[in-house]
């Protein structure tokens, strides 16, 4: 689904990632870990094409992002669900809204999906917040929609960037068991984070690989959890 051969990223004259290999590979599920300033973010965001890389390919969807315009690349996107780790929000729009923008953005009827919406909002447990504003939601709250955003539209790639940096233990492990139910569904996921034991707690959730940006490479650091 998204492969990259020999990827390198480089920035500010210093190169930050160097012969990245990765296959992520329909229904699996990986962890991306390793230091702060490793370069997490910036993998993630060459997977979904918001980097191009400074060497090597990438191909998602048996694409070669380097010959697909802005348009193509749109929506290709729709195809990929990113939780973003700074979980951005319009302040105006109650939740419901916020959540529904993608669809809007890519032109669907948001009243004809009022439905799957609904039932949306309720699986990640905010059904009785749908008209909340994003400044009264909590840490927790707004990481749940944050992921319900990220897969309004059904993508098959999950992509979630430190989704549980900024809530305590309880609403992580409730985060991981909503990324693996996506994952049990047929979703690819990628989960980048620092946090370990959090990696270790999902023995009993998912069956996940663990990768590590150590010295700007990607090793494998540890076989089926």
């Amino acid at each position: 689904m998204i492969e990259l051969e020999n990827v390198g990223y480089s920035y500010g004259g210093g190169e930050l990632l160097s012969n990245v290999t990765l296959s992520l590979s329909p229904g699996s599920f990986h962890f991306l870990t390793g230091p702060s300033g490793s370069g997490k973010t910036t993998l993630m965001k060459l997977c979904y094409g918001a980097l191009k890389p400074t060497s090597g390919r990438i191909k998602v969807f048996g694409s070669d992002m380097r010959r697909l315009d802005r348009d193509q690349m749109a929506i290709l996107r729709r195809r990929i669900g990113v939780v973003h780790q700074d979980c951005q929000f319009l302040d105006h729009l109650p939740l419901a809204d916020n959540v529904a923008l993608p669809l809007t953005v890519s032109g669907r009827d948001v009243g004809a999906e009022s439905q799957n919406l609904s039932e949306l909002l309720a699986w990640v447990g905010l059904g009785n917040r749908t008209d909340a504003l994003p400044p009264e939601l909590s840490g927790g709250e707004r990481q749940r929609a944050a992921l319900a955003r990220a897969v309004i539209m059904s993508p098959e790639v999950v992509l979630a960037d430190e989704p549980t940096g900024n809530v305590d233990w309880e609403m992580s492990q409730r985060l991981l068991t909503l990324l693996a139910e996506l994952n049990r569904m047929g979703k690819t996921v990628l989960v980048a984070s620092h946090d370990l034991a959090l990696i270790r707690a999902a023995k009993s959730l998912v069956q996940a690989r663990v990768l590590r940006i150590s010295n700007r490479k990607l090793q494998l650091a540890g076989a089926d959890l």
